[in-house]
């Protein structure tokens, strides 16, 4: 792959080119009250999507910025009580914002098409379809990448200080890997507990959050003799809710 295609139903399967047109049975799944997480590995075409990690690595990569957030150590020892942890969300990974500015990774993102694509009328469209519900046009875009031991730790991106997320939104990641990418687990909450998971070091693998809710990303772990180059890709679209009168 050397370009990403104008449309982003160029890159769907049959499969995500149902959902797109709202005849999959998972259309709309996120609007019922107990769907908050969907992944879905059969939505976009192998063929198609074959290279688009190597073309985000060789073309992005070298433009990211490190976006680390440790645990900070008075969450331990400025602790007055017993069993009053409080831990802020912490993370380590690589990111580029592609929605705002006139970086040199956004520029080399329009060159690959790359902005152009996640701009189509097909983007906003197939989110659409997953959320069940009406977008905005506006919204945001970043591209993320996590390395060997990047991670994600526990957090719920609840927004109450702004007025049209307070009510929730919806993510949608799109994930490449590289070959010596091995595993990356999304752990989220259900019922309360960390219970449920599912590994994401998967090419194409497309999931969705209404959020906010519970969730963390485990650290990313390449192959044990190829450790060289390992990294899980992340295109990620935040969508705002046009009713934000109720919760979602």
């Amino acid at each position: 792959m050397r370009y990403f295609p104008a449309e982003f139903s160029d890159l769907l399967s049959r499969q995500g080119l149902r959902l797109l047109n709202g005849t999959h049975p998972l259309a709309g799944k996120l609007a019922e009250p107990r769907t908050r997480f969907l992944a879905l590995d059969d939505l976009l075409a192998p063929a198609r999507i074959k290279g688009a990690a190597a073309l985000l690595e060789h073309s992005i990569g070298p433009h990211l910025r490190l976006m680390e957030q440790p645990i900070p150590p008075e969450s331990i020892w400025e602790m007055q009580e017993d069993y009053a942890e409080l831990l802020p969300k912490t993370m380590r990974q690589r990111t580029l914002h592609l929605d705002a500015g006139r970086s040199r990774g956004r520029q080399v993102a329009e060159e690959i098409g790359l902005l152009a694509m996640l701009r189509s009328e097909s983007y906003q469209a197939f989110a659409a379809a997953l959320a069940g519900r009406p977008l905005r046009r506006k919204y945001g875009l970043q591209a993320i990448a996590y390395g060997p031991g990047d991670y994600a730790g526990p957090h719920n991106d609840h927004h109450p200080e702004e007025p049209l997320a307070r009510h929730g939104y919806l993510d949608m990641h799109i994930g490449f890997v590289t070959p010596n990418a091995q595993s990356q687990l999304l752990v989220y909450a259900k019922a309360g507990h960390f219970t449920e998971w599912v590994e994401t070091a998967r090419n194409g693998l497309l999931t969705a959050y209404r959020l906010p809710f519970w969730h963390y990303t485990t650290p990313l772990i390449a192959k044990p003799k190829k450790p060289d180059g390992a990294r899980r890709w992340i295109l990620l679209g935040t969508f705002l809710f046009k009713d934000q009168s109720t919760k979602a």
